[in-house]
């Protein structure tokens, strides 16, 4: 708080104190304020012979001229703040996804961090909150470069000491969770996460460094900002494995994950939108409040583990409507949905006697119980349409349930992407295709509503636009979704299975220089 400001609050309390109450009169506190440049305030000031106490003649020229500067610049102020609330965020390099099935199925953005700036291609996890770069690594993933759509991408490697506004975070910040393992209040803070998947895990020490990003839709400007990140030394399980090796940006709720970082320093309101296009390639935006058109449903809000859980009330898989009421975590981290029996048994089987084709393990390599064979030259097949009803009434669509299975000569059969949990049930990020997905951590809503992700006003970047590819093998994971679906009866859809192997190439730049102009926003409080 500026000085005069702090000065003319304790003021106004002195002077409270000692207004005068008649004998009858319930006891009130009441606080009296003036205007800095009033009577009272200049004669406490020069009472006390304030250092630096300046008071214009009243009704002078420079009198008037300094409440207009005032006004003039708290009006800057507010509209400043306002701007920055209603601005949408991306990254500097762009607002685009892209999925990498390769890569753990999971979609990856450009994120740019130091200085000088190193890019990183990092998974994007709404079930995790910190954001952590493989960094001094001493376990990490073992390939430094990756070949995608016929390019050569070679991960970086954060180092602080490379970076001039890299600062390590100690353990007497407020963003050190980790403080019964310091040795002292000065020392590193380290950090372990673990996550669902088995013995996967990411620990090291946090460090303060510059993240760059942009402002859409209207003039572009690149805004610097600080946040907090994982220097990742030591990865385990699925990061060895192929999955965010190049480092994993959490998305959410808690004081540490970037959205929150970005709203409190009002940069962008408290909300951010991805959408996933059924090709692979998607979009992601900070400040994204969404639409009037969107569906709707509130989040389950743990104060003890915050995430973002749902309730369910019914799931409809073509003409059966299933009365199953639970909760779910919507999380664009896991590839795929997993749901807990009861519910995992009753939508499967309910998908199984509408389909048309022979269910068959195509692979045993694979986790999904419910596959089934295409016959020779079949490039159709019908499913029925699954929706999940949600707390408040609206229907969440599952735009895109199966996964198609190809070789290099044709797509080969397919599966219901959903596999069975013990004790967790969660919306994966195949749930989650064709749609724009809005976390409203203001509203505490989810919303959504059915899109391609193509318009013109929300495309920037330059990932690849295709980024299915030619599907792994089956030893390797799951192929590529089709993209292309055309409704059929009001219970189902006709799928029309394409060859993913001819899917046509574009370059994807996972470094570049940047030109980039730092802003400085001051506010001072006359």
């Amino acid at each position: 708080m500026a000085l005069p400001l702090l000065l003319l609050l304790l003021l106004s309390f002195a002077l409270a104190s000692s207004y005068p109450r008649g004998a009858a009169a319930e006891p009130t506190l009441g606080v009296e304020f003036h205007h800095r440049f009033s009577d009272p305030v200049r004669r406490w000031a020069e009472s006390r012979a304030h250092p630096g106490a300046w008071f214009p003649e009243k009704g002078s020229a420079a009198y008037y001229a300094a409440l207009l500067r005032h006004d003039r610049d708290l009006r800057l102020r507010r509209r400043s703040l306002a701007a920055a609330a209603d601005s949408e965020l991306t990254f500097v390099d762009g607002n685009t996804t892209v999925r990498i099935s390769s890569l753990g199925f999971l979609h990856y953005a450009l994120v740019t961090l130091g200085t000088p700036n190193v890019t990183f291609l990092a998974a994007l996890d709404t079930g995790s909150d910190l954001f952590w770069v493989p960094c001094d690594c001493q376990q990490c993933a073992p390939t430094p470069t990756f070949s995608f759509e016929n390019q050569q991408i070679e991960f970086n490697m954060y180092d602080p000491n490379k970076s001039s506004t890299s600062q390590i975070v100690s353990c007497n910040s407020s963003f050190c969770d980790s403080q019964v393992s310091c040795t002292g209040a000065s020392s590193n803070c380290p950090y372990t996460i673990q996550y669902l998947s088995d013995a996967t895990s990411s620990s090291g020490i946090l460090v303060e460094d510059v993240l760059y990003l942009t402002t859409e839709y209207s003039n572009s400007q690149v805004v610097k900002t600080p946040i907090v990140f994982g220097c990742g030394e030591v990865q385990t399980g699925s990061f060895l494995d192929g999955a965010a090796p190049n480092g994993l940006f959490g998305l959410g709720l808690e004081n540490n994950s970037v959205p929150s970082i970005l709203a409190n320093k009002g940069l962008a309101s408290n909300s951010f939108s991805m959408c996933f296009g059924s090709d692979g390639s998607g979009r992601i935006n900070f400040g994204d409040n969404g639409s009037s058109n969107q569906s709707e449903t509130p989040f389950n809000i743990d104060n003890q583990n915050p995430s973002y859980n749902i309730s369910i009330t019914g799931i409809q898989v073509g003409n059966s409507s299933l009365n199953y009421d639970f909760s779910a975590i919507v999380d664009s981290g896991t590839s795929f949905t997993t749901l807990a029996d009861p519910m995992y048994t009753a939508i499967t089987t309910s998908f199984n006697t509408q389909v048309q084709e022979s269910r068959h393990q195509l692979d045993p390599s694979l986790d999904f119980e419910y596959c089934y064979d295409l016959s020779p030259g079949q490039t159709t097949v019908n499913l029925p349409d699954v929706s999940l009803a949600t707390k408040g009434g609206s229907s969440f669509p599952v735009t895109d349930p199966i996964i198609a299975l190809s070789n290099q000569q044709s797509v080969y059969g397919y599966c219901l992407a959903i596999m069975n949990s013990t004790n967790v049930n969660i919306i994966g990020q195949n749930f989650l295709t064709g749609l724009h997905v809005v976390f409203d951590r203001e509203r505490m809503i989810l919303g959504w509503e059915e899109s391609n992700c193509y318009t013109a006003e929300n495309s920037t970047g330059t990932l690849p636009i295709n980024s299915s590819g030619a599907s792994p093998s089956a030893a390797s994971g799951p192929g590529s979704l089709d993209p292309e679906a055309t409704k059929g009866s009001q219970n189902g859809t006709q799928i029309t299975v394409v060859d993913t192997s001819s899917s046509y190439s574009s370059p994807l730049s996972a470094s570049r220089s940047v030109l980039l102009v730092l802003f400085v926003l001051f506010f001072a409080v006359l």
